[in-house]
């Protein structure tokens, strides 16, 4: 393995692909798509010069397949690894449940214990369910809201995964969910007969809400959303959103696949004051390892019971031993004190940099989901141009950035050096209008598209 050092790698030759891209041209052949998770391709960053594969990380240092060592200030494994990198207390503990068997014909008592720590921390709640993705705990937590209610549809905001109950959104309009994070999702392969049973409203919109629920009020078994997001919920809209909910007898499913251990240890509900009837939890709560939970009041999950919920690898033992080391030292340690303040120095770091060169920038999201976009027609190059200058650096660096408690004051510091420097070049490129002329590749490409 190679030994880390924080030497910047060489900017990529257009005339000699690096490993990571060579592979990825033969993963285009052998994986549809390219890749498993669609905020992984490589296009989405920098085309053909992201290094798309990594051969080891640890803490927030990334070596590609050529030996290039970089610091991660962009996703941190798409927000799981909230503690950073092959953190030495949770592998610790998997490695332990390895050597103990992973996988028996008898259950895993950590099971039990995880069960009640999300008890613990989420007092409102009462039983659990798990599974390994935050995708398929969606899934369940609809499944079961419709068993409990005995309902078709479900009222939503926001981007909750690919399964058929959220894509059935696009089937009656083919921009239904384009405001929902990702836009350009088909819904292709999702049966017909879902048509109409998915209604999308906006956050912060109750009267969208509601007219969905005059319109349903007999069939809503569901109610899912975030609690919170990109913007902070309006005086009241929250407890409004959980009084419909409670009036017509649908279960408020709040999604905390991105935003739990976030801002705190648990569900960002617990701070916004408002408890809904399911809450779901993936990323984060296992710092990289596949494990997602379903937590709620007893009354609705003990409709799991009345439907078919079940699966050989929602059993095996890694998977909680991660999540009760990951959530053991994220209490104990104040983890979510430690990216709130990271994740504010960047966002003022942004601004600050963007300032003095004159950049004209807008920043959004919480301080551990920090967000920034250029205000300009160019947009899409402009932050193109920033991945590729941040790379050259030593940085993985996009538009975003999820810290991570292996993110330290002086990591920031130095990304902020770089950030200020690219921040220059990209308004000089303005100034003189040749920002494409300036890309080493393709721009990059957002949101849901075929590679082929």
């Amino acid at each position: 393995m190679v030994t880390l050092s924080h030497s910047s790698p060489l900017a990529v030759s257009p005339e000699r692909k690096s490993s990571g891209q060579r592979l990825y041209d033969k993963a285009k052949r052998l994986i549809p798509g390219g890749t498993q998770l669609l905020s992984k391709r490589p296009e989405s960053f920098l085309p053909e010069q992201w290094p798309v594969y990594y051969a080891q990380a640890k803490g927030i240092d990334v070596i590609d397949l050529d030996g290039n060592v970089y610091k991660d200030m962009s996703l941190m494994g798409v927000g799981a690894c909230v503690l950073g990198y092959a953190d030495p207390e949770v592998d610790g503990a998997v490695k332990a449940a390895v050597d103990n068997g992973v996988m028996c014909t008898l259950n895993a008592p950590e099971e039990v214990e995880l069960a009640e720590l999300l008890c613990e921390l989420h007092p409102w709640a009462q039983m659990v369910r798990y599974a390994k993705t935050g995708g398929e705990a969606m899934a369940i937590a609809v499944r079961i809201a419709r068993a409990h209610t005995a309902r078709e549809k479900v009222a939503f905001c926001g981007y909750h995964g690919w399964s058929d109950w959220y894509l059935a959104a696009n089937l009656g309009e083919d921009d239904a969910l384009d405001g929902h994070l990702l836009p350009g999702l088909e819904p292709a392969g999702v049966p017909r007969g879902l048509r109409g049973t998915a209604l999308p409203f906006h956050y912060n919109r109750i009267d969208q809400l509601r007219k969905i629920v005059d319109e349903h009020r007999d069939d809503v078994a569901a109610i899912v959303m975030e609690p919170q997001r990109g913007q902070s919920p309006d005086p009241g809209f929250l407890e409004n959103v959980r009084d419909l909910a409670r009036q017509t007898g649908a279960v408020l499913i709040f999604d905390e696949i991105t935003t739990g251990f976030r801002m705190t240890t648990g569900g960002i509900h617990l701070l916004l004051g408002v408890a809904p009837d399911i809450a779901v939890f993936a990323k984060g709560m296992a710092n990289g390892y596949p494990m997602a939970a379903v937590l709620g009041i007893s009354t609705v999950m003990e409709s799991a019971q009345r439907t078919f919920i079940s699966s050989t690898n929602w059993t095996e033992r890694i998977g909680p031993v991660a999540a009760l080391a990951t959530i053991r030292k994220h209490r104990r340690e104040h983890v979510a004190s430690h990216l709130i303040m990271i994740g504010n120095m960047v966002k003022m770091g942004w601004q600050k940099a963007a300032e003095h060169v004159g950049l004209e920038i807008y920043l959004d999201g919480l301080p551990s989901l920090a967000h920034f976009g250029f205000h300009h027609s160019d947009q899409n190059n402009l932050t193109t141009l920033f991945s590729q200058l941040m790379l050259e650096k030593g940085f993985l660096a996009c538009d975003q950035f999820k810290p991570s408690y292996a993110h330290e004051i002086d990591d920031i510091a130095e990304y902020l050096e770089a950030v200020s420097d690219a921040f220059l070049t990209i308004a000089e490129a303005v100034a003189w209008g040749d920002v494409e002329r300036r890309l080493k590749g393709p721009p990059a490409q957002k949101g849901f598209y075929r590679l082929t």
